[in-house]
């Protein structure tokens, strides 16, 4: 069995290669990269994560988190995350979720303000926001300050596998397949 996650830390916390403990300060551990993300008009789905790549304080730290934004029809598309859990906090209009399990099973939900919903480790999964109308936001927190995403649309059609490969799977032509890279 194959297992990915964080590493336990044997200090309080890490201190990037760039830096000497004592030039650490409170601002190290402060994350000012969601100010003003709330309250705005978005017209495309937007997620603004605080991962270890943006918050190096969070090394070691087995945790981060996404704010997503949806504007009214905005979709995650179907995603993995192979580090991490995630627990999705519903903190603006409605969501539509779901999650496939490794037995093909698909669970879905909607999510109205103050909502949470889990989504396992590793499980394809995806949010959509129905209402055309209004947007939505969630606040999502993840037990990895590397969650990692694996975008399925993207992973599929974006990265060079054969075309010829992706018919022959979807059951297909090569003409359909093409039609679908083009809209990505």
């Amino acid at each position: 069995m194959a297992q990915a996650g964080d590493t336990d830390i044997l200090t309080d916390f890490i201190v990037p290669e760039n830096r000497t403990g004592d030039t650490i300060d409170g601002n190290f551990f402060t994350f000012t990269g969601t100010r003003g993300i709330f309250g705005n008009i978005i017209t495309n789905f937007k997620v603004t994560k605080a991962s270890k790549a943006e918050f190096p304080a969070l090394d070691g730290q087995s945790t981060s988190l996404a704010v997503l934004q949806f504007p009214g029809g905005g979709v995650n598309p179907p995603h993995t995350h192979p580090r991490a859990a995630e627990l999705l906090f519903v903190v603006e209009g409605c969501l539509e979720v779901g999650l496939v399990d490794s037995t093909n099973k698909l669970y879905t939900q909607t999510l109205q303000i103050g909502d949470m919903f889990v989504f396992p480790k590793g499980l394809v999964h995806y949010q959509y926001n129905s209402d055309w109308n209004k947007s939505a936001t969630a606040v999502s927190a993840f037990g990895s300050a590397n969650a990692g995403t694996v975008s399925i649309p993207i992973s599929l059609f974006d990265t060079g596998v054969d075309d010829q490969i992706l018919a022959k799977s979807f059951k297909t032509d090569v003409a359909t397949i093409q039609k679908i890279k083009a809209g990505l």
